[in-house]
């Protein structure tokens, strides 16, 4: 028997190696719902509800304290009496989806080996046929927030008011 020397012959095995056991990964598991709302743009603004509001916004509240719990207004204005007014208007839509899934997976596969060095090097291939029938349903929700904070002089919350609703 001839012995391998040469650094090029003992990369080929490693490389086909390699190659069979990448071959044999599971692909990664799918995103949760919860994972994929976590990568919305729009996490911030779902921040903003009727709670928050009733909450940390009190006649008296400086009016930068209202910017660091409800962000940036809609609208800035003043009213007839020249009395500044911040208009938040929010419309948020959800959409929930519930879907069964019932699938069957079909695998095929086949192997060599090969003897380099004492190791055993596998080389081989797999199938997959996969098929499915599901079922779901989907149901969609809409709310509106809308929040009038008027402001004294003093730049201190004189008033506050605000309309919800859900349909």
């Amino acid at each position: 028997m001839k012995a391998i020397t040469s650094k090029g012959a003992l990369a080929i095995p490693v490389v086909l190696g390699m190659a069979a056991l990448t071959g044999c990964l599971t692909p990664s598991p799918q995103k949760t719902a919860a994972e994929h709302a976590g990568e919305l743009s729009s996490a911030q603004e779902r921040k903003m509800t009727l709670g928050v509001v009733q909450g940390t916004i009190r006649e008296g509240t400086p009016q930068s304290e209202v910017a660091a719990a409800l962000g940036s207004p809609n609208i800035v204005t003043s009213d007839a009496d020249g009395t500044e007014v911040w208009i938040y208007d929010k419309i948020a839509t959800e959409t929930s989806r519930s879907e069964s899934d019932r699938s069957q997976k079909t695998s095929v596969g086949a192997g060599v080996g090969t003897g380099v060095l004492g190791a055993i090097v596998g080389i081989g291939g797999s199938r997959s046929v996969r098929g499915s029938d599901s079922a779901g349903a989907t149901s969609q929700t809409q709310r509106t927030l809308t929040v009038v904070i008027k402001f004294d002089d003093k730049r201190l919350v004189k008033s506050v008011r605000y309309q919800s609703s859900s349909f």
